[in-house]
């Protein structure tokens, strides 16, 4: 079983930066191992953010973070960061840390692809 704490949010002005943390008990360095963020708004359907692949760390984002939020990985700490820049109202949601074993024709953005959820960290982006 792996379990993973989210952590980092916080309420921010629009244009600031927060950094979420997603610590795994533990997680494998491997190219088909994915780690992702998901976010979910208020009467909106979980929507994933970016993820990211604990081998080799090739990297993936939903269109409306490209170019502003940053998922990287540090495997010595079983921790994966979701740095978020230039943020706006529409970022405000949950976010949720995932992770799961895909393969060829993996959905990275696919909800129902990841086995394991972390508890969630609010981000609240005021105007």
């Amino acid at each position: 079983q792996v379990q993973l704490v989210e952590s980092g949010g916080g309420s921010v002005q629009a244009g600031g930066s927060l950094r979420l943390s997603c610590a795994a008990s533990r997680y494998p360095e491997s190219l088909n191992y994915y780690m992702g963020w998901f976010r979910q708004a208020p009467g909106k359907e979980r929507e994933g953010v970016a993820a990211i692949v604990t081998g080799g760390g090739s990297s993936y984002y939903a269109d409306s973070v490209k170019g502003r939020f940053t998922i990287s990985r540090d495997n010595a700490k079983n921790t994966v960061y979701l740095q978020m820049n230039s943020l706006k109202p529409e970022d405000t949601a949950m976010y949720y840390c995932a992770a799961a074993w895909g393969g060829y024709g993996f959905r990275w953005y696919a909800e129902r692809e990841y086995n394991y959820w972390g508890q969630g960290t609010q981000v609240t982006v005021s105007s």
